[in-house]
């Protein structure tokens, strides 16, 4: 039996490498004509300096920023070097003390409100009122999205008097409603409109297979839609964080206690609260301020390289 085996075993093995052979070369000549790369060192290590290059020029401000920390006010406006000549901790230790009696915690505390709402407030007015426009057919529905449009062509300083007027009158200065109510009622048109068109992307025929088997629209938003509409979400909850964090104006306008300021209207204290502005305690500062926003980047940008990437899949 094993003899009649033998020398099947051979001649397949003599003839696997005779039926490979000839591929390789082929598909390789056929890969170089069709435009295939070609290995060229000297072109790698060029593009390799260049991107570096660029990688260190738009890295500077930040790390110019991470060594400042260690400088002493008096040595900004005479040294103009990266590293400091006296690096020292004085001005972590100033900020952990606080700023105008006021824990540098409890400001970071009021920043991550003010954003956690913002972003919770644009994700749901934002889809739902993208929904509305994409998918429900109303009389008005032009007008009404070219009005919400055209909002993005109004300046912020234009309503800032009459919404300034109106929350006084109810109330509700010094608080944080001023600052989050605005995104429950998906008046940041920008995330509506990127949402609208990523919603007109998605083909009609799932709702369609949704509404018979007796879905509404509330079922459909919420199981159709909403999963497939996980790249816009994720963008939106990185662009409305980083703009919330960020937020200079309206925390100024609205908050007038110490204690609910946000971080970016706390870190003028260290310029205003006394005669001398103590650019430490502002860099170091500001440099801490800026840890979240890199932190929540970092975190959500693999979330929306993979939804941009499964974005195209059919089927």
């Amino acid at each position: 039996m094993s003899d009649t085996q033998t020398p099947d075993t051979q001649t397949l093995e003599a003839q696997a490498p005779d039926a490979q052979t000839p591929a390789a070369p082929a598909v390789g000549r056929r890969w170089r004509r069709l435009g295939g790369p070609r290995h060229n060192p000297a072109a790698t290590i060029a593009w390799f300096v260049i991107l570096l290059g660029l990688t260190v020029v738009m890295l500077y401000p930040l790390i110019w920023l991470g060594f400042s920390t260690f400088k002493p006010s008096s040595e900004f406006g005479r040294n103009t070097s990266l590293l400091p000549w006296d690096p020292s901790f004085d001005n972590f230790r100033k900020i952990i003390r606080g700023i105008a009696g006021v824990p540098l915690w409890r400001y970071f505390a009021n920043s991550a409100l003010v954003a956690s709402l913002a972003v919770v407030g644009t994700l749901l007015s934002a889809s739902l009122a993208a929904y509305a426009f994409a998918r429900i057919r109303f009389r008005g529905l032009g007008v009404f999205f070219a009005a919400m449009i055209g909002t993005l062509l109004l300046p912020f300083h234009v309503v800032i008097i009459p919404q300034y007027l109106i929350f006084n009158q109810l109330g509700l200065i010094d608080t944080y409603v001023p600052l989050v109510l605005g995104k429950f009622l998906a008046t940041d048109a920008f995330f509506v409109f990127l949402m609208v068109q990523f919603v007109r992307n998605i083909p009609r025929d799932l709702d369609e297979a949704a509404r018979i088997d007796g879905a509404g629209h509330p079922r459909i938003f919420w199981s159709v839609i909403l999963p497939l509409l996980r790249p816009a979400l994720i963008t939106s909850a990185i662009f409305s964080f980083i703009w919330a964090w960020n937020d200079f104006l309206a925390p100024l306008i609205y908050l007038t206690s110490p204690s609910n300021y946000t971080l970016p209207v706390a870190l003028r204290l260290f310029n205003d609260a006394t005669s001398t502005s103590d650019y430490g305690a502002t860099v170091a500062a500001s440099f801490v301020a800026l840890v979240p926003v890199l932190l929540f980047f970092l975190f959500f940008q693999r979330f929306l390289i993979q939804g941009m990437a499964t974005q195209g899949m059919k089927g």
